[in-house]
């Protein structure tokens, strides 16, 4: 018969399970995802071959090319001269270009005050991803040369004008009226180069075609000690590594060097290293990566750097970033066609392998 009280429930809780003989603690298995953590998730350090910087070269000089006659007595031999440099070391010298040597030395000297500004009074024209022009970042250039990236932009000329109010609109004077005569030197020169590497078409759109505003990287050199030229190359293997993972800083199609009284001028590609001395008064022209696509790699994009030795503090040098909007336009057409740019490939490895180490980890203890 039922009764009116309450059995009482025994509830009991299971035993703990026991941990299988060839299976580890768990506190084990903490230590050991911890390793593969640490491990997996520190960023390896990439170190390029020695092999892809070559012996530096000192057997060739580039040639010395006559304006006047390459561009305006279209003489073939000398256009052959150049279309070789040009294909086999990416560079010649450029003479009889008619802009005034005197021109091209003041405005180096006058180019002097911008690099007296205060480090704090620089961080208000300092360099940025949105912004190509002004200071270059503290630490991130070579400690042989400070760097001022020029250009005709009205936001640059408002701040500089601010901390530099006598000095600046001066020396961006100086820099407007030899800017106008390198881009009529580099206009007939890209003209030249991609003559028989374009229609007749392509080459009268790209006459009428305006400027997309020139950049000039302004560089101070510091005073050189003995062991320059090993500094130096050190510095320009940084900007080679840059140019390998991210491409060339600023787009371009010819780079117009005004070095004079420079010891040296280097020359650097992906392929070869090529040093000699430059012809006094003479712009040395080097190749961009726009050329280099519109030739359809027949011409060779190539760094170009020069180096002064010597207790002179007043040495500069100016780097004339030349392109037109056609070019451009042509070149990032090219770039987007199944093209992976080797940043992504290193980045797509590294996810690879922690994925790899992943699977690895999950296959070995679960």
């Amino acid at each position: 018969m039922l009764t009116s009280q309450t059995i009482p429930v025994d509830f009991r809780a299971p035993p703990p399970s026991p941990v299988a003989s060839g299976k580890t603690s768990s506190l084990t298995n903490d230590d050991v995802l911890s390793e593969f953590l640490e491990t997996s998730l520190r960023v390896p350090n990439l170190v390029l071959p020695d092999k892809i910087f070559p012996k530096q070269k000192n057997l060739e000089t580039p040639p010395k090319v006559d304006f006047v006659s390459l561009c305006f007595h279209e003489d073939e031999a000398v256009y052959d001269v150049v279309s070789d440099s040009m294909a086999r070391i990416g560079c010649f010298q450029l003479v009889n270009h008619g802009i005034p040597r005197e021109l091209m030395v003041l405005t180096a000297e006058s180019a002097l005050g911008i690099f007296d500004v205060a480090a704090e009074k620089r961080a208000a024209v300092m360099m940025t991803e949105e912004k190509a022009w002004g200071f270059e970042e503290e630490g991130m250039g070579s400690e042989l040369s400070e760097e001022f990236v020029w250009c005709i932009d009205e936001e640059l000329k408002l701040k500089m004008e601010a901390i530099l109010p006598i000095g600046y609109p001066k020396f961006s004077q100086k820099m407007e009226t030899l800017l106008s005569r390198i881009e009529k030197v580099a206009e007939k020169i890209d003209l030249v180069m991609l003559k028989k590497f374009a229609s007749d078409a392509d080459i009268i759109i790209n006459r009428g075609h305006q400027l997309i505003g020139s950049l000039c990287c302004i560089y101070k050199y510091h005073n050189q000690e003995d062991n320059v030229t090993e500094k130096w190359v050190d510095s320009l293997r940084y900007d080679v590594i840059r140019m390998l993972i991210k491409g060339t800083d600023y787009s371009h199609s010819l780079c117009l060097h005004v070095c004079d009284g420079s010891s040296e001028f280097h020359i650097y590609s992906k392929k070869s290293w090529l040093s000699f001395r430059p012809e006094e008064s003479a712009l040395i022209i080097t190749c961009g990566d726009q050329t280099q696509i519109m030739s359809g790699g027949h011409y060779k994009h190539v760094i170009g750097r020069p180096l002064f030795k010597g207790d002179n503090k007043h040495n500069t040098s100016m780097a004339f970033l030349y392109s037109s909007q056609y070019n451009k336009k042509i070149c990032q057409t090219n770039r987007n066609i199944g093209t992976i740019s080797l940043g992504q490939q290193v980045i797509l490895a590294i996810i690879l392998n922690l994925v790899y180490h992943v699977l690895l980890y999950v296959h070995t203890f679960f």
